[in-house]
């Protein structure tokens, strides 16, 4: 969880039990339960995961209970720990993907997350399959017409207060709030609710890396029980709901998502796949560059779009003919020989903010049909015939010229924001 939002909370004296041991189970008796929680979970038909500051630690992310986490360092008069990296830097572990790749599958149903750190959403995981029932340091809300804005930054405030900026719909424009809970803030109703029905309709509910020692939220899991439904637990201390889970596994939460493989080599991103860096000064313009990658039926790699962004509003709204954009856009791919052709097809300015859709053009990659038929002739045959080796040819602009020329088209949606 976030230094920052453990500083920002209100004091209270009882935290519930921290610095407790952790255990670690054998690791022939971890892969044996590995086995077979991995069973309920291919035979589970509503499989409900419940989510702790645990599943976090391995991405730099300080708990609160562990042998260094935030409480437990604070009851020794020790402060709060450090921190890896900045939290807004911080990256989905090994679990949080692994937990996408079961919804993708289809078989994770729901996650409910007492995490603030905005992880899950950062994983890919659909918002709509998410409740967040302790806020989202990452995350502002209209109080009026309900709409989310997240944020790649924290935002500044916890305890459900007043943000600095407004809502951006033009019929509202009323003032965003945090989402974070404090003490003494209630759960938010919607969260809750959805997470109650979950676990109330769960077959299974896996508990990871959660203490379940924080009310009402750790209660929830056990509503499965009544319909029949099972709860697993993964977490190195023990919880007060042991006793009521089919298997509890003492391992790191990673290490149970990721078992180890004899036979594979670990792969270590060195670099971080992306970097972003804000501009919030509105006192001068700059440019902004977007880089769209192209699939390997391109013949180019990469085309660029470039706009300017000066805070001021554009005069005018208008709608462009497509058909007569695109035709002007395929002449010019053509006459100038190289791809990544754009233009704009339609912009809408708003209050705060600008709309535009726009059009590109690239090239695309084709394969000879008659080396295609010989392809799929007797290996003999082929062997014997005297035609020429397959060609790869790259068709339109920027690469190598063939005839006829084709041009990929393809519309690019962007909405650029005047606010900061």
């Amino acid at each position: 969880m976030s230094l920052g939002y453990a500083e920002k909370l209100s004091y209270r004296e009882d935290v519930g039990n921290v610095g407790m041991p952790e255990i670690f189970d054998s690791p022939q008796l971890l892969h044996q339960k590995i086995e077979e929680l991995a069973v309920m979970v291919r035979e589970s038909k509503h499989l409900v995961v419940f989510t702790g500051a645990g599943i976090s630690t391995s991405s730099g992310i300080p708990d609160f209970r562990g042998p260094k986490g935030v409480w437990t360092l604070q009851r020794a008069g020790k402060g709060v720990p450090n921190a890896s990296l900045p939290f807004n830097r911080a990256v989905p572990s090994l679990t949080h993907m692994a937990l996408v790749e079961l919804e993708k599958a289809g078989l994770l149903k729901f996650v409910i997350s007492q995490n603030v750190d905005s992880l899950h959403l950062r994983s890919g995981l659909p918002r709509e399959k998410l409740a967040e029932l302790h806020g989202n340091s990452f995350k502002e809300i209209c109080p009026t017409c309900k709409k989310e804005y997240l944020r790649d930054f924290e935002i500044e405030t916890i305890g459900l207060k007043d943000t600095p900026r407004r809502c951006s719909d033009k019929s509202c424009g009323a003032r965003l709030k945090d989402t974070v809970l404090d003490w003494e803030d209630a759960l938010p109703p919607e969260e809750m609710d959805a997470a109650k029905e979950q676990c109330r309709t769960a077959d299974l509910v896996l508990c990871l890396g959660t203490s379940l020692q924080i009310t009402p939220a750790c209660n929830m899991p056990l509503l499965s029980l009544k319909n029949g439904g099972r709860v697993a637990i993964v977490n190195l201390q023990a919880t007060p709901k042991d006793k009521k889970a089919s298997i509890v596994i003492r391992g790191l939460v990673d290490k149970v998502s990721f078992p180890e493989r004899p036979d594979m080599k670990s792969v270590v991103l060195k670099e971080q796949p992306f970097s972003l860096q804000r501009e919030t000064s509105m006192n001068r313009s700059f440019v902004m560059l977007l880089t769209l990658n192209f699939s390997d039926g391109c013949g180019c790699s990469s085309s660029s779009i470039e706009w300017p962004v000066d805070f001021l509003k554009q005069n005018g709204s208008f709608v462009r003919d497509r058909s007569l954009v695109l035709q002007g856009l395929q002449h010019a791919a053509q006459q100038q020989s190289r791809a990544g052709q754009e233009a704009i097809l339609e912009r809408e300015g708003l209050p705060r903010a600008e709309t535009s859709i726009h059009a590109l053009v690239t090239n695309i990659v084709r394969y000879d049909t008659e080396y295609m038929m010989k392809a799929a002739a007797p290996m003999v045959a082929w062997m014997n015939s005297s035609g020429s080796l397959p060609k790869r040819h790259i068709d339109a602009t920027g690469c190598y010229p063939s005839s006829p020329k084709k041009q990929k088209l393809a519309t690019y949606h962007r909405r650029k924001g005047l606010n900061s």
